[in-house]
């Protein structure tokens, strides 16, 4: 499958650079999958990452970025354009924005299957706070961007509340709702030791001066520190790129206090220390844009959160079980009561960690990345199959029928060959036994160690596969008529009780004719119905229809039949089950010249 993964990708620092990076590492360490990634232009030459392919082919509040972008994709050929988006992803001018929002729609009239995943919606944004001016027309233009985005192929959302409104408000049939996930394939343990000693560190973590400002953290901040002396404010991150300059404003206004502390943009290397050095996180925001990446970074590190209490946070914080002290918006006492709290209960400090790492574990990126993989394939199966569905209802009339389907689905049919999803066996591929070691191994039946009660039949050897041409079931045992005796009492007990032979391993067989010598008898089971892959003929060598292992018949054969319950069908269970009623039974044994021969007997 070929990708081209549209997102601000590093070294910018556009929004969501950081969450583009780590999508398109997993993509790239999947074998199956050829990725291009349409990024944006560096305001200066910067090296590229070396393990990845770039163009960079749009830039940050340029009007033709929707041409740009088109040229790319269809010079590209791609099997999926996946858009990582935010309604300000192309620009801070509205109308470029809005431009650069049709890309999706534009792509998939060109041909393209598209995807957008949306990471907030105009709907839930709080206008004022962004600083915007013309509330009621950034919500119009918002609504028609929304409504456009929508035209894409499918859209991923990451909190319930946003499917939710594009489900009612705007009709949206084609949105799905999916986990924001930690930036990484393996979440590290929290280190309580460097926690607390000899400071707790308060992180505040972000892009500071639109809906997310400092006034109200360094408030409560100077509240807790006359309470507790052993405390450090860390405000890392730079500036919005709507509110330049901010942060450093806001630093003058702290020079001198040795208990705050700025870092500044903070590199991706630099992260793990950062927060696995921090006591708490605080996320002080007076409005959301959806799910917090800061909070996901938190649980990446096991770090526990302090966090308004904002309806979006609320949902997150529900839905992936995230260990989240709320306090009041808006109101700095609340948020110094709640973090002097915090800090008097080491008990709560450990158990807050515990859980965010713990959620951190099930919502992994290779997880995540996985799930949107399987979804572009199915929704690629299902293009392909209304080509075909269209086909089958023409007449039967028309010449050439099957040479004009293959020639419309040349292309839409791509993902038979360029799947990029692991298929697994039909019970994902687990060897877990279950009853008497029986498992599904693509059509390989397991029996146990020791054959029981002798009814034992090779399923992987062709030399002993049995007879079911006339209803009748192979026992690998003696022929003699008191053990056909035995075999028909035997099984009269089996079909009183509901229960078919036991099918056993073709390496017992031997052993298990010498127990039923013995007098030895064990418990039955009734036998496993087993499953051939797909890419399997199931055709023995006799041209019987089984569950195989092995393309050409050689493999084992297994013959399951359902008994019904009713009266009725008994004489029909008996002939299914290889009894007619008269004690036939026929034994098959491998050939002692070369194990592949066939050797048959039956007594009438």
């Amino acid at each position: 499958m070929k990708i081209c993964l549209v997102t601000a990708f590093p070294p910018s620092q556009g929004g969501l650079n950081e969450y583009g990076l780590h999508i398109a590492r997993e993509l790239q360490r999947n074998p199956f999958l050829n990725l291009t990634i349409l990024a944006d232009e560096l305001p200066s030459p910067q090296p590229e990452l070396a393990e990845f392919s770039v163009q960079r082919c749009w830039s940050f509040d340029d009007p033709a970025t929707p041409l740009r972008l088109l040229r790319a994709v269809r010079k590209s050929k791609p099997d999926v354009v996946w858009f990582n988006l935010l309604f300000s992803t192309f620009g801070r001018n509205p109308l470029v924005a809005f431009s650069g929002l049709m890309t999706p729609v534009l792509a998939r009239v060109g041909g393209s299957f598209t995807h957008v995943t949306l990471h907030h919606l105009m709907d839930t944004v709080e206008l004022r706070d962004a600083g915007v001016r013309f509330e009621r027309m950034y919500r119009m233009a918002g609504a028609v961007a929304t409504r456009m985005l929508l035209m894409a192929n499918s859209v991923s959302v990451l909190m319930p509340g946003y499917r939710k409104i594009l489900y009612e408000k705007y009709g949206g049939g084609n949105v799905h709702l999916r986990t924001h996930g930690v930036l990484t394939s393996r979440p590290e343990l929290p280190e309580f030791a460097r926690r607390g000693n000899p400071v707790h560190r308060i992180l505040a973590f972000g892009k500071w001066g639109t809906y997310k400002r400092l006034e109200l953290m360094i408030e409560a901040f100077c509240r807790v520190a006359d309470s507790h002396s052993g405390v450090q404010l860390v405000i890392a991150g730079g500036d919005h790129p709507q509110a330049t300059g901010y942060v450093d404003s806001v630093k003058k206004k702290c020079n001198g206090d040795p208990r705050i502390e700025f870092t500044g943009y903070v590199e991706e290397p630099e992260l793990a220390d950062l927060f696995q050095s921090s006591s708490v996180a605080v996320m002080p925001y007076s409005s959301s844009t959806g799910s917090s990446g800061v909070a996901h970074l938190a649980c990446q590190y096991g770090v526990p959160i302090v966090c308004a209490d904002l309806p979006d946070f609320l949902q997150m914080a529900q839905g992936e079980e995230l260990a989240i002290e709320f306090y009041q918006a808006g109101k700095a006492d609340d948020l110094a009561d709640c973090l002097i709290r915090f800090l008097e209960n080491p008990e709560k400090q450990h158990a807050m960690a515990a859980q965010n790492f713990a959620a951190a574990l099930r919502m992994t990126m290779p997880n995540i990345v996985q799930k949107y993989l399987l979804h572009f394939e199915v929704q690629q199966r299902r293009e392909a199959l209304r080509y075909v569905a269209r086909f089958r209802r023409l007449p039967r009339w028309i010449p050439s029928k099957s040479l004009l389907l293959r020639a419309v689905t040349r292309d839409s049919l791509g993902w038979s060959r360029r799947s990029a999803v692991a298929h697994t066996r039909w019970n994902g591929g687990s060897m877990v036994a279950s009853l008497h070691r029986n498992g599904n191994r693509g059509g390989e039946l397991r029996g146990p160690g020791d054959a029981i009660d002798g009814d034992g039949v090779d399923p992987r050897s062709s030399s002993s596969t049995p007879d079911l041409s006339r209803g009748r079931v192979a026992a690998a045992g003696s022929t003699d008529e008191d053990e056909n005796d035995c075999h028909k009492a035997r099984n009269r007990r089996l079909l009183d009780h509901g229960s078919a032979p036991y099918i056993a391993r073709h390496d017992q067989s031997g052993q298990s004719e010498d127990k039923q010598k013995s007098g030895i008898n064990r418990e039955r089971s009734p036998v496993r119905l087993i499953r051939a892959g797909r890419d399997q003929r199931g055709y023995g060598e006799s041209g019987l229809r089984g569950a195989t292992s092995g393309s050409n018949g050689g493999g084992g054969e297994a013959a399951a039949q359902t008994a019904d319950r009713a009266t009725g069908e008994r004489d029909r269970i008996v002939e299914a089950a290889g009894l007619d009623g008269h004690g036939d039974v026929e034994a098959s044994r491998p050939s002692s010249a070369n194990g592949q021969g066939r050797r048959s007997s039956s007594q009438g």
